[in-house]
């Protein structure tokens, strides 16, 4: 029985085979049916191509900075590169020079004229007093004055050149 299962199997095999063979060999009418075929596909039109994007025209613009300063020129750097402002490193920080001025708030005065004094609430929820002199912000901020509405004053920025620049700030009431 095993003899013949196995010759069963082989015949199967071979029957298969052979049909693949004759499926992978031309005969010679295939070739005249390719190359019409071929031929047909050549003469066909070719499809249109799709038409090509609309460039966007731009506005032209002439740069024309003749007359103003070089802001790559050492020009604007004081020669002596000293100019006596320098942040006091010897000086006792106060507790409002651990914030930046931003995130401080003005919520109110006490006093008026030369003698108010503004209170100021720190991120920490705190409220400091402040008067003219006091030192606030992380920039070397000196109060210069103390208004009703606001507080004025004057912080120590780097110039870029190695010295120091005065700038003016304030911090208003908050109305909240």
């Amino acid at each position: 029985m095993r003899k013949t299962s196995s010759l069963a199997l082989g015949m199967v095999c071979m029957l298969l085979l052979g049909g693949c063979a004759r499926s992978i060999t031309s005969t010679p009418g295939d070739a005249p049916n390719l190359e019409k075929w071929t031929a047909d596909v050549r003469a066909r039109p070719a499809e249109p191509l799709p038409p090509l994007p609309v460039m966007q025209q731009f506005e032209t613009f002439e740069y024309s900075a003749q007359g103003l300063r070089d802001p790559f020129s050492d020009a604007w750097v004081s020669d002596d590169g000293n100019n006596q402002l320098r942040p006091d490193p010897n000086r006792r920080k106060e507790p409002l020079e651990a914030f930046p001025l931003d995130s401080l708030d003005m919520v109110g005065t006490i006093g008026n004229g030369a003698a108010a004094v503004a209170l100021v609430m720190g991120p920490d929820k705190v409220t400091y007093r402040v008067r003219p002199g006091v030192y606030m912000g992380q920039s070397d901020g000196r109060v210069t004055g103390v208004r009703e509405d606001g507080i004025e004053l004057i912080e120590l920025v780097p110039d870029g050149a190695g010295g120091w620049l005065e700038r003016p700030a304030s911090l208003a009431l908050d109305d909240r």
